[in-house]
């Protein structure tokens, strides 16, 4: 329990006075410090989490939940049925996938092709994108593909292309690469630059007849209804679908999310020095403080202020600075971290500079998800800290010899 003495005391070292003004100088650098590395941190951290999320909500809504594939036969048809896949699927489409070269006006492009019914076609979420243009079906010899794959080799709705498959066709004069031409039918946005640039859409039937592929090749495409819960789902479907290889878009990209969450936690640790650092002014600023303050400290004892009075009221002086700094520091940081776009497009225009770019961040925008969980750990501690470093200048108060303090006075 705080007394009201101890509170006015407490107070009244904390007012700036004349001829304390180094003193004043290392409280205001403790501060600033502190601030602006739970600012920093906040930031950081939101753009971070922003991040993931953002990529995240890109790969699930391009690519399929869960994906099966039968190791040497077709997946059975009759477990499509099961009560439990039902429950957690929202979607399930068959497809196929190959690789072919796009030819156009002398320019070719390796790409990924994914083959798709119409009906099936139209469920895909990419489809629903608001950016999405043209014809929602794919019909024999028609392409659907990237906006970065048109901007790369000048396409349009309604123009043609030409794709070459890597399976040959066997000819009096040799094994020739096999040609088909396509119209492009429609042109999609991912958001993610690298599936714009490589990936195109095609009818299945098409695509399996174009490199000679089998029916018993094609995959099933789970869509859950609710794709955070990845892990329990993929044991769900892997019990329906024993026989056959399961894996989901977590597995796909564990590389990529393990690299994040490591950089994550780096950045945390790293960040907090700063916030450490910045403490270690509060040491010096109260031990200053006690050197000042001898002779109040020795008055005080002399009146019979106790012991545990005294380091309360430097203890409170520090953990005052540093909470008040911590506060300070996360008001800063959720400001920033809601107009960081803001923040960086009129940088890039006011500098002329590109920040966050987007061929290699995969992302048009800067990405800022506020965390409540993250500021609160940061807080706590920063406060934490504060608390330690203050404990040492409020004991060494406390130790000081009112007589001897008097004496020299």
């Amino acid at each position: 329990m705080i007394s009201n003495l101890e509170k006015e005391i407490t107070f009244r070292f904390l007012k700036a006075r004349k001829k304390d003004g180094f003193l004043n100088v290392i409280s205001i650098f403790s501060f600033i410090g502190i601030s602006l590395g739970v600012a920093v941190l906040i930031i950081v951290m939101s753009v971070m989490n922003g991040f993931r999320s953002e990529l995240i909500n890109k790969i699930v809504g391009f690519n399929s939940h869960i994906t099966v594939k039968s190791y040497d036969s077709s997946i059975d048809q009759k477990k499509l049925n099961s009560k439990n896949l039902s429950l957690i699927s929202k979607n399930i489409v068959l497809s196929n996938s190959g690789e072919a070269i796009i030819l156009k006006n002398n320019t070719s492009k390796g790409v990924v092709l994914r083959g798709y019914e119409n009906n099936d076609f139209s469920k895909l979420e990419i489809i629903k994108n608001e950016k999405f243009k043209g014809n929602k079906l794919l019909l024999k010899d028609f392409i659907s593909i990237g906006n970065e794959l048109s901007f790369a080799l000048d396409l349009q709705v309604g123009d043609e292309i030409t794709l070459m498959s890597p399976s040959g066709v066997e000819t009096i004069v040799g094994n020739l690469l096999k040609q088909k031409n396509f119209i492009v039918t429609s042109i999609f946005n991912s958001g993610l630059a690298e599936f714009d640039n490589n990936i195109a859409f095609i009818n299945l039937n098409t695509l399996e007849e174009f490199f000679g592929f089998d029916i018993n090749d094609r995959a099933l495409e789970i869509y859950l209804k609710n794709p955070n819960k990845i892990e329990s789902q993929k044991m769900i479907v892997q019990k329906i679908f024993d026989k056959e290889f399961v894996y989901s878009w977590a597995d796909m990209n564990n590389s990529l999310f393990s690299a994040l969450k490591v950089e994550r936690n780096v950045m945390f640790i790293i960040l907090s020095l700063i916030i450490v650092v910045a403490a270690f002014n509060i040491i010096s600023g109260l031990t200053i403080l006690v050197k000042n303050k001898t002779k109040d400290i020795a008055i005080l004892k002399s009146i019979g202020v106790l012991n545990k009075s005294i380091i309360k009221i430097f203890f409170l002086v520090g953990v005052l600075i540093g909470t008040s700094a911590t506060a300070f520091g996360i008001l800063l940081g959720v400001t920033f971290s809601i107009y960081i776009e803001n923040f960086r497009e009129f940088l890039s225009s006011t500098f002329n500079i590109s920040l966050f770019p987007e061929e290699i961040y995969f992302l048009s925008k800067m990405p800022s998800e506020i965390n409540p969980t993250s500021i609160f750990l940061i807080s706590i501690c920063s406060i934490i800290i504060t608390i330690i470093v203050s404990i040492f200048p409020a004991f060494k108060a406390a130790k000081l010899d009112p007589i001897k303090a008097l004496k020299y006075e």
